[in-house]
């Protein structure tokens, strides 16, 4: 592993993931923004610097998370490095103060807040981030908004949807010029583009490498286009495992070309395993499938693209 690759996981990971998932919880009396206080038994390890630091309240040692990680176990710095690459997309709980209790009381349902959005029109500022600044044929941008899975976000920013397995609207991942997030009180699952009844399921991590892709293959007619929103949440392993589980899968882990995207493509294959279906790796020659499509549209690559009726 190259010293770059070891920067993503020191930045992907943090201390807080690494305690919870050996056994530790927050001690939520004892805590505050600036150093939070973790408990397993008797032990209790303090997680300072946004995440990124930590030291033991009993003893001199302290460090960053592979250091952590290989005083928990032991370890030496490889090993360390296997753990903490393992936890890319572990997911640790929030400290109470990060949940915004007042808002929830007022603000509106994950349904009323999609709804009252409007979906990206030609001349609208969210078409003008997916068509000039993502590369995003037309062809592709008016398919995805027939399937009403966009919409306009605030300061040209795209909402794309994530649903549940009844197809209602849980989330929404947040994308534009300079803002990247997942919406307030939302669930991460699975963005979908494609086909429904599709048995290639083009597994990406975020929704504009699905569409990215889907342009790129000009959207298959075999396909369904899927994004994790970066996460592997439960409800997003779920839905997963239905899509695994159907006749004549073929989950393809479309990941990125990084150390997060091996993270999640092995997991894939495990479930794929599971599952009994087929399973396929599918790398960009970049490091994600909108840079593979901006880098192709540059060299003139960019092929006609056709539309696939949206199941």
């Amino acid at each position: 592993m190259n010293k770059n690759d070891i920067e993503e996981l020191r930045a992907r990971v943090g201390c807080a993931a690494v305690l919870e998932y050996d056994g530790f919880a927050i001690d939520r009396k004892e805590s505050t923004r600036r150093a939070v206080k973790f408990r397993r038994d008797d032990d209790i390890i303090i997680v300072i610097h946004d995440d990124r630091g930590w030291f033991d309240a009993r003893s001199d040692a302290k460090g960053d998370v592979f250091a952590l990680a290989g005083y928990l176990h032991g370890f030496g710095f490889a090993e360390a490095l296997a753990v903490v690459g393992d936890l890319v997309a572990f997911q640790p709980t929030a400290p109470t103060w990060e949940k915004p209790l007042r808002q929830a009381h007022t603000m509106a349902s994950v349904a009323d807040r999609w709804n009252h959005r409007e979906r990206p029109w030609r001349t609208s500022a969210t078409w003008r981030y997916l068509h000039q600044y993502r590369a995003l044929p037309w062809q592709v941008i008016s398919a995805a908004i027939e399937a009403d899975v966009l919409r306009e976000g605030s300061y040209g920013s795209m909402w794309a949807k994530h649903v549940d397995k009844t197809g209602a609207v849980i989330g929404w991942e947040e994308r534009g010029p300079d803002w990247r997030g997942f919406s307030t009180g939302g669930a991460k699952a699975l963005f979908q583009f494609g086909m429904n009844d599709a048995h290639r399921i083009c597994v990406t991590e975020a929704a504009i490498d699905a569409l990215s892709l889907a342009a790129i293959e000009q959207t298959r007619s075999d396909t369904l286009y899927v994004s994790t929103g970066g996460g592997w949440s439960p409800l997003t392993a779920q839905a997963l495992e239905i899509l695994a589980s159907g006749k004549g899968a073929w989950l393809v882990a479309a990941t990125d070309n990084n150390v997060q995207g091996e993270v999640f493509a092995d997991r894939l294959r495990q479930m794929a395993d599971r599952a009994s279906c087929d399973f396929s790796r599918l790398r960009p020659r970049c490091e994600d499938w909108n840079e593979e499509l901006q880098q192709r549209r540059e060299r003139g690559e960019l092929p006609h693209t056709r539309t696939a009726h949206q199941g």
